[in-house]
């Protein structure tokens, strides 16, 4: 059971490993969850393009793609994060690149815990638990 911060294409961002990783594990477990193997590929744009219209027939950016191999309460999966999109996103929010990068971390973990952003509504409720999430990295 780990959790692996990998990059392929782009520099590693600096995060601090071992305090995201606690991070993580305590939002999982706020859910009812434990963390099993989750391995966060960092890239670009283009690797994310790929990997969407490879994987998901999609052809556009995102910030995030997150294959979810969760088995009951475990959670596990591949994040894979477009540091390119986190980038732009928090130029066009106006927010911290580093808050920005946090808040797509623990978007994926909150995927794995079951918890959507695609059905009506469902936005504002992803967005509630991503602030809750990142209050508890800052306490």
């Amino acid at each position: 059971m780990a959790i692996l911060y990998q990059a392929e294409g782009v520099k590693l961002p600096s995060i601090k490993k071992r305090e995201i990783s606690n991070w993580i594990k305590s939002v999982a477990a706020h859910y009812g969850k434990k963390v099993g193997d989750v391995a966060y590929m960092f890239c670009s744009d283009d690797k994310i393009l790929e990997i969407n219209n490879q994987y998901l027939q999609h052809n556009y950016y995102t910030d995030i793609i997150t294959f979810d191999y969760t088995e009951g309460d475990i959670i596990s999966g591949d994040i894979f994060v477009s540091l390119d999109t986190v980038k732009s996103n928090s130029e066009e929010f106006k927010t911290d690149y580093t808050e920005e990068l946090h808040r797509i971390i623990i978007h994926g973990i909150l995927h794995l815990c079951g918890i959507d952003d695609k059905a009506p509504g469902a936005r504002e409720h992803m967005t509630e638990c991503e602030n809750k999430a990142l209050e508890m990295l800052k306490n």
